[in-house]
């Protein structure tokens, strides 16, 4: 069977896409990707499915078709805790996602706040981030972790160089890679090459992912996949559940 790459996290309508499944499908096949619907599961973000019956009526849906079945996963959101383990099990893959960060006072923060609160700087700010990223893969039994890098707007004007130093590279690579959980090459969120690099020297797998929410964006993984190329990464060990196994259980025997 000819490889194709797998972009495992794109919505759907079933939270903030544009499109409906089959058209994820449609999409997908058109620029010869594998596809996976991965909507956001939260009672935190903008989708239908926020409960655990609606989790399960989710899945119900994709089971209908040819497609990985994910779930994106708000880490500050308990809902994924609720999730019975039967249920789980439908999933094919999940990703953790850091749509808010913990700081030292203990509150959360959104990271699409275009505003930092009073007195927290970009070093205090990125602390805080690789903080909880250490945090929620000790947590939470996700195989991916979506867009590495997402941080505030108002930083993403900065050199990441400066933002990401090599200790903060250093420890969200070891954290990742203690936990076996991939990291994700986002098309939406693009990573610094060099964070991605170090990733690679050490170990840690790769996954693509458009985080496509238009037609326009759902699929297209042509960076992502030129990237991990670019740094020496074969094609068959880019993260694929139905190769590489998931944590959910789906395949096991």
């Amino acid at each position: 069977m000819t490889w194709r790459p797998v972009d495992c996290h794109a919505h759907s309508r079933h939270s903030d896409g544009a499109l409906t499944v089959p058209e994820v499908l449609e999409r997908a096949a058109a620029l010869g990707v594998r596809p996976s619907v991965t909507d956001h599961i939260s009672r935190d973000a903008p989708t239908n499915v926020d409960s655990p019956r609606a989790v399960a009526e989710y899945l119900d849906d994709l089971e209908q078709y040819d497609v990985l079945r994910g779930g994106e996963f708000c880490w500050h959101d308990a809902l994924w805790r609720e999730i019975p383990a039967h249920t789980v099990r439908r999933f094919t893959h999940r990703v953790g996602s850091l749509h808010s960060i913990r700081l030292a006072n203990g509150s959360f923060f959104r990271v699409f706040h275009r505003d930092l609160p009073d007195g927290l700087g970009p070093s205090a700010y990125m602390e805080a981030h690789v903080s909880s990223l250490e945090s929620l893969v000790t947590d939470m039994p996700v195989d991916v972790f979506a867009h590495p890098t997402l941080i505030s707007p108002s930083l993403r004007e900065i050199d990441p160089h400066e933002l990401w130093t090599e200790a903060r590279e250093e420890r969200v690579v070891r954290a990742l890679y203690d936990a076996g959980i991939a990291f994700e090459i986002s098309n939406r969120y693009r990573p610094h090459e060099r964070i991605v690099r170090r990733a690679v020297d050490a170990g840690v797998r790769l996954s693509l992912g458009s985080d496509g929410h238009s037609r326009q964006q759902v699929a297209d993984i042509a960076f992502p996949l030129e990237l991990a190329r670019s740094l020496g990464v074969r094609d068959e060990d880019l993260y694929d559940p139905t190769r590489h196994g998931s944590r959910t259980g789906a395949f096991d025997a």
